[in-house]
């Protein structure tokens, strides 16, 4: 048998030198590690609490909203004019003049007044206006316009009812002086007579128009 044969394996012993080594470079490293992480633990603890602090809100699809129905509009139908009959009137037949000792008849001589005609209803219908004869009674005149010379020529529209009497007076143009106005419109109203307008056969009311005149060459 050789000696190489019998020969007994050595061992190996760690190197204390390597092991030092080995162990500083590891040290440094982890303070290296730590040096870089720690500024960044606060800033990683913020965002954490952060996002927990987040509120998330879910957001729903609106319901579908169905358009509106279509409305079928059919054309208005223009109701058709409905014919009225047409009434010929008749003219009013002026009466004749009354005759008087005391005082004259005066006409105008103004074209008839044409009334239609209406059934009778039984309600009042509203005057016409017709050319009425009429009996004057003489005209007295105002002293205080006879003391200042006024002259002049009142028309009035009188109403005149059935009886041929005077309702109302209206001054339809002044002859200028409101005295001389006045004065027509007060005799005409309490003194004058007239002859009823005529329609259908029956007296019925009417306006008149009247002129009146103060001439003091008449007097």
């Amino acid at each position: 048998m050789s000696s190489a044969s019998l020969a007994v394996p050595r061992i190996a012993h760690p190197d204390s030198v390597r092991i030092a080594a080995l162990s500083a470079a590891i040290a440094l490293n982890l303070a290296a590690l730590l040096a870089v992480m720690r500024p960044l633990a606060p800033h990683l603890a913020e965002q954490v609490q952060r996002l927990a602090d987040m509120q998330i809100h879910w957001v729903t699809t609106p319901p579908e909203v169905k358009p509106p129905p279509t409305l079928d509009i059919k054309p208005l139908v223009q109701p058709k004019p409905m014919a009225h009959p047409q009434v010929q009137p008749r003219p009013v037949v002026a009466p004749e003049p009354m005759a008087s000792d005391d005082s004259p008849m005066a006409v105008p001589t103004v074209t008839p007044t044409m009334v239609s005609d209406a059934p009778d209803t039984g309600a009042q219908a509203a005057p016409v206006e017709a050319t009425l004869a009429y009996k004057a009674v003489p005209l007295k005149y105002p002293p205080q316009a006879l003391h200042a010379h006024m002259e002049g020529t009142v028309l009035l529209r009188v109403l005149v009812d059935e009886q041929g009497v005077p309702q109302d007076v209206v001054i339809a143009k002044s002859s200028g002086y409101a005295l001389l106005d006045r004065s027509a419109r007060e005799q005409v109203l309490k003194g004058w007579k007239f002859e009823p307008a005529m329609a259908n056969g029956r007296a019925i009311r009417a306006w008149a128009r009247v002129p009146v005149s103060f001439n003091l060459n008449e007097l």
